[in-house]
């Protein structure tokens, strides 16, 4: 089974997206999604009798990890690099005026 898309149906496409293609471009584009439809027409084409739906072709589970206190850097250490710092803390810039908050 042969679908085509046509040359109006990506206009048509192009104009909901918002998107203005050039005439080449809307054959190209045709072409190409035509033979996209193609290909899903062949899956439709494969024995799936007795096969499970799924959303993953691999089982997936959470990894969750103990949430447990570690030892982390003191802040001098964590500091040590930063180009500006004010007592235990990083120095930054201003971001915003507070006119524009």
């Amino acid at each position: 089974m042969s679908e085509t898309i046509t040359q109006d149906q990506v206009r048509h496409i192009a104009m909901l997206a918002r998107l203005k293609l050039t005439d080449e471009e809307v054959a190209s584009f045709s072409g190409q999604l035509s033979a996209i439809l193609d290909y899903i027409s062949q899956l439709e084409e494969v024995n799936v009798e007795g096969v499970e739906p799924t959303a993953h072709a691999v089982a997936l589970r959470n990894v969750f990890r103990d949430d447990v206190v570690r030892p982390s850097f003191d802040p001098d250490t964590a500091l040590a690099n930063a180009p500006d710092r004010e007592e235990s803390s990083f120095k930054v810039p201003k971001v915003l005026d507070q006119d524009t908050v």
